[in-house]
């Protein structure tokens, strides 16, 4: 009987210090963000050469959901101003334009050794892999295509 009370007692207070050690933890935890080290306008490619990692505190909410990570951010494009010391907003950037609204761009059409081109002005803008809108230049008529790697569009089947 009082080896089971003696159990208990230590099961209880490991229980009751498990929660402060862990608190102790988090409070010496840190968390490591990327930030700009310049500030990087809208439409500028990010570098990598552009970031640092700043620690902040376990415990930092950020006002919107921010990238954790400096590879999401190399490459790609600033879709508004950031600042040095700030982390980056995941709506602040986003994959670089291959297509420009409005700029003309060749179309092609490839079917069972087919290939027939002809130039369109894209109705939006277009990053890799994306399905836009494009006026055929010729009839005037709006079709879809999928932007390529190359900057091309791709209509028809894929």
């Amino acid at each position: 009987m009082l080896r089971k009370t003696f159990l208990r007692g230590l099961v209880l207070a490991a229980l009751a210090a498990g929660p402060a050690h862990a608190a102790e933890g988090m409070a010496n935890a840190e968390l490591m963000l990327p930030v700009p080290t310049v500030t990087i306008y809208p439409g500028d490619t990010i570098k990598e050469s552009m970031l640092r990692m700043q620690a902040y505190p376990a415990t930092y909410r950020a006002r919107t959901a921010v990238i954790d990570a400096a590879a999401a951010i190399a490459g790609r494009t600033a879709r508004r101003m950031l600042l040095p010391g700030e982390p980056v907003p995941v709506n602040a950037v986003d994959d670089p334009r291959l297509v420009s609204r409005g700029a003309p761009t060749q179309m092609i059409f490839e079917e069972n050794g087919l290939v027939i081109t002809a130039v369109g002005a894209p109705l939006q803008n277009g990053g890799l892999g994306e399905t836009i809108r494009v006026r055929n230049t010729d009839t005037n008529r709006i079709i879809l295509g999928t932007v390529m790697a190359d900057g091309r569009i791709r209509i028809g089947a894929q």
